[in-house]
Order: C-alpha cells, then sequence, then structure tokens
C-alpha cells in the first residue's frame, strides 16, 4: 500500500531522536510528531521564575520546557519540546552496573551487558559525552563527604553530553565534520535544567535531530497523537493511520492524520504508557495485558540543602558534576541551577520523617522551634539557588508500580510489587545530614515529600516492558510490539529493570540496538 510515511514516531526525546535519524539514514520516509515546542538559545527562561517558558501546563498556557505529573504514589518531572527531556534533563551519561542487565523482565532474552556494549559506546559519541573538567563547590563538598566516608576511590568527575571548548566561544561544529551545527564553550552558569541559553549542552536537537533533518526527517512540534489505527489488517501488517491535533490551539484544536507503515511509541512513560491505555480500550486490543506494570522510580530521593551563612557559592558549574557510589546499590549527586532560579524554594518544607501526617507535621514543628534562626535563612536566603545543593540520590534495590486508566480516562497509579516508593530513605536522610554539615546548610524536601510522603522522581521507567510474549511483556527483545508488526517502543518505558543511575544514556543505547534490528528500506 502507498502511505504518507514509512515511519511515524510520536515523541522526539532520546528514543524518538535515534529512531528518527536511524530509519532515515536507511532510506525510509520519517515523520517525528512532538506535542512541545521547538526551543533554540534565546527561547529558553533565564531562571524558573519564568514559569511560561519553564512549565508545561498548556491548561493555562504555559508551554515550558519541563512536565510534571503528581500521582499517588509519585511526583514525576519530565520533558517537553523538541529534543525531549534533553532540554531539561541535567546532561549526566552513566552506564548501569551488571546487575542492571541481569534482572527485570528482560532478564535472559539477551546477554544484555555484552550485546549493549557497542551501542553504549555510539550512545557516548553521538550525544558528546566528557568528563566534567570542573568541579564547583557543591562536587567539592561531596569529594570531602567521600573523603570523611573512607570512600574517595567511588567518587569521581560526572560524564556528561556538554561541549566543553573554550568558554563562551562559538566553533564550527565540533562533533560532526561539519554536519552539525555550530557550538559555543560551556560557561559553568548551572542552568543547564531551564534549557541552555549559551549553546553548550548536547541536546537532542543539536545531534541526531539535527543530522536526520538532513536526511528529510519532518518534524511537526506543537502536535499531539491521540490515535492509532490499523489500516485492513487487525495486526498493523498494512500498516497504520495516526490521528494528531495542536498541543498549543486556544480553543479548537483542528484534527489530522496521516497514514504510515510503521509506528513508534517514543512520548516517554508519561506520554506513551497513558496513550497506550488508551487505544487498548478501542483501537488496539491486541496490545499486551501488563501494559502499565513494571514501572519504577529509581527509588530515589531529592532533598534540597540550603547553605545558610552565604559563604558557598553551590550553582557554579554544570547541572551534575560529579557523583558518589555510595555503597554497591547506591549513588548520590549534587544538582544545581543557576543563580536567580529559586522558585522551588516557594514549594520546600523542613526534611523529616515519620510513618504519618501528624507525626511528620510534629517534626516538621519541631524543626522550626529548635532551630529557628537557621530555618529562616534556608527559608528566606538571598538568591536560593546560589546557596542550594540538591542531593539526588538513587538505588538499584527494586520496586514496581502500575499505571491505569480510571472510568474518567485519567492516568492513576498503584503498587505491583515490593513497597510503595517512599520519601523517607533512611540512608538518603544520613547522606544528607552529613553534607549538610560540611556545607553548613539546612535539608528541605519538596513539600509533597513532608506533607503526603510522595516521593519526587526525574527517572520513571516501565510500563511498556519486554518479554518473550505477550503475557509477560509489552515488547518483545527488538523493541517490537507483540500483537502488531512494524510498532515499536523506543523510550523510558521499555527499561525493563531498575538501572539506578540516570537512564538517558540507556535509553539511547537500546534505541539504537533496536534501530539496528530494522532492515533497510527495499
Amino acid at each position: 500500500m502507498q502511505h504518507d510515511y514509512d515511519y511515524i514516531i510520536i515523541g522526539s526525546g532520546f528514543g524518538g531522536s535515534v529512531s528518527a535519524l536511524r530509519l532515515a539514514e536507511k532510506g525510509y520516509k520519517v515523520l517525528v510528531l512532538e506535542k512541545g515546542k521547538w526551543y533554540s538559545e534565546k527561547d529558553f527562561p533565564r531562571s524558573n521564575w519564568h514559569l511560561r517558558r519553564w512549565l508545561w501546563l498548556p491548561g493555562i498556557r504555559f508551554f515550558g520546557i519541563m512536565k510534571m505529573t503528581i500521582l499517588r504514589h509519585v511526583n514525576i518531572l519530565s520533558g517537553t519540546g523538541v529534543g525531549g527531556g534533553s532540554l531539561v534533563y541535567a546532561n549526566t551519561l552513566p552506564r548501569p552496573k551488571p546487575a542492571f542487565f541481569n534482572s527485570g523482565s528482560w532478564k535472559g532474552l539477551a546477554d544484555w551487558e555484552a550485546e549493549l556494549a557497542p551501542f553504549y559506546s555510539t550512545a557516548e559519541r553521538m550525544l558528546g559525552a566528557a568528563p566534567n573538567p570542573r568541579l564547583g563547590a557543591a562536587d567539592l563538598a561531596l569529594k570531602q563527604l567521600a573523603d570523611e566516608m573512607g570512600k574517595t576511590e567511588h567518587f569521581a568527575p560526572a560524564n556528561v553530553s556538554v561541549f566543553f571548548g573554550a568558554s563562551g566561544k562559538t566553533v564550527s561544529d565540533p562533533f560532526f565534520a561539519g554536519k552539525g551545527p555550530d557550538r559555543s564553550g560551556c560557561t559553568f552558569c548551572g542552568g543547564c535544567m531551564t534549557g541552555c541559553r549559551y549553546n553548550a549542552k548536547n541536546s537532542l536537537d543539536k545531534n541526531y535531530l539535527h543530522l536526520a533533518q538532513q536526511l528529510g526527517v519532518r518534524i511537526m512540534a506543537e502536535n499531539k497523537a491521540f490515535d492509532v489505527r490499523p489500516i485492513g489488517a487487525a495486526d498493523g501488517s498494512q500498516g497504520y493511520e495516526v490521528h494528531f491535533k495542536s498541543s498549543t490551539a486556544f480553543v479548537f484544536s483542528k484534527k489530522n492524520k496521516r497514514s504510515t507503515k510503521g509506528v513508534i511509541f517514543a512520548g516517554g512513560v508519561m506520554g506513551t504508557v497513558p496513550l497506550l491505555l488508551r487505544l487498548r480500550r478501542k483501537s488496539l486490543p491486541l496490545l499486551s495485558p501488563v501494559l502499565g506494570n513494571d514501572v519504577r522510580t529509581n527509588n530515589e530521593s531529592l532533598i534540597f540543602v540550603t547553605n545558610t551563612d552565604g559563604s558557598l557559592d553551590l550553582s557554579e558549574g554544570i547541572a551534575i558534576g560529579s557523583i558518589l557510589h555510595t555503597d554497591a546499590d547506591s549513588h548520590l549527586e549534587p544538582v544545581r541551577y543557576a543563580k536567580g532560579s529559586g522558585f522551588w524554594r516557594l514549594l520546600a518544607l523542613p526534611n523529616v520523617e515519620g510513618k504519618n501526617l501528624p507525626a511528620r507535621l510534629a517534626n516538621t514543628l519541631r524543626q522550626y522551634l529548635s532551630k529557628p534562626l537557621a530555618m529562616l535563612r534556608a527559608t528566606f536566603v538571598a538568591d536560593w539557588a546560589k546557596s542550594t545543593s540538591v542531593l539526588l540520590f538513587m538505588q538499584h534495590l527494586d520496586s514496581t508500580l502500575r499505571l491505569s486508566l480510571n472510568w474518567f480516562g485519567a492516568v492513576g497509579s498503584s503498587v505491583e510489587k515490593g513497597k510503595a516508593p517512599s520519601a523517607f530513605i533512611p540512608r538518603a536522610g544520613q547522606l544528607a545530614r552529613h553534607y549538610a554539615r560540611i556545607v553548613k546548610g539546612q535539608p528541605m524536601s519538596f513539600f509533597l515529600e513532608t506533607l503526603a510522603g510522595i516521593p519526587s522522581t526525574a527517572h520513571i521507567l516501565g510500563g511498556a516492558v519486554m518479554g518473550k510474549d505477550a503475557g509477560s511483556g509489552v515488547i518483545d527483545k527488538d523493541n517490537q510490539v507483540h500483537g502488531y508488526q512494524n510498532m515499536l517502543v523506543c523510550d523510558g518505558s521499555m527499561i525493563s529493570a531498575n538501572p539506578g543511575v540516570n537512564p538517558s544514556l540507556t535509553i539511547t543505547a537500546i534505541s539504537e540496538r533496536a534501530m539496528s534490528k530494522v532492515a533497510p528500506k527495499g
């Protein structure tokens, strides 16, 4: 059959961008649909106080690069815009430890560590991975923590997706033999997570998507897919109709459709999984019954540590400049925002523990009464971002959630296996208090953790995991959806075990492998 496109990709993050370039290189005609906006350096907000350009809340006309989704068991941070999460993530590209490759629903489907090794190397090259050459005050404090714990050898500069040329100097493409855009050296301003305004961050629009466009890939921003229907045969062997509409229209959104031989879902967990759950009710009934299962959060904790005497500038550097492997299962990273980005202070409360709300409220009050001056300084410090390091604690230890739709079509969460994700990880609290002593700071938390016990994550994973058949996974080991032909999932929802580290490099590597399994056109 004659189709408008050979492949339509829904989402332009790490999996979608890899798919776009590699399919175009194989001769396919490709369309990428992205619900977010195009952003260039001049479009990014100067600070996270510029909410219209930082947060994605289309209902109130905010079309920024970061989306927050609050569920019963977790508060999820994700990215929007052409380039997906690469616009707002903290640049870090660690490889997981061996346990990741030998656990979860994909265990035994392949020798994953060996098979993915060359694709990790390709992903690192494409994303311009390099060790951070400059440690800021927050990183040096983490190094001191490592020294005091007797774990000096477990501290290292982060491997990051940043161009470290001469600071602020623009040069011709340093990565792709002149085929890429001009780039500028990192200024170490700490503003990576509000969008790099200095053309130093190796976001996907600077590599995969830029090269894909040169090969004819069409990218339609501000368009959201809402339906995918097989044409003719129920298994999609004759192709699909993809229906989409404007994601930024003020009132009425014109509906469009295009036909395609194949479809790749790459909208991230909170894009792909809810869409597939809705499609399974009508358009794609052959989707696996385990769709929505095996959702993981990296078992992480985010704790703000605010220097209260003004003696340190914790904002200088890149978003995440270093990492400490605190034990076999856990990692700690200091995260920073640029000076002036103090929005999070409005949502911060003391970092306390407690089995229920009354206990946590009592412990919160105790914090204010026992050290009122320190609490006032932490709350009203002149420049919150300059004085604050956000400690990101992650673990390999596993527990899973299930995402499902209620009667109204809204997404909800429930505990599937193990304990529910917790905002109160004792080890994270101990490390934060130790770090706080080093930086003369006060630990604080996102208010949902203190009040509701709901943890936050920037690394939601799973929901469309791998399995040998439809009874154990949504996709097979090559990312093909069970029950349908020429339909793949290439984003964080395919991650089938807990990596315990920032997952962007892994999503890129697995997507590279998936695309290597697609035959060239003709």
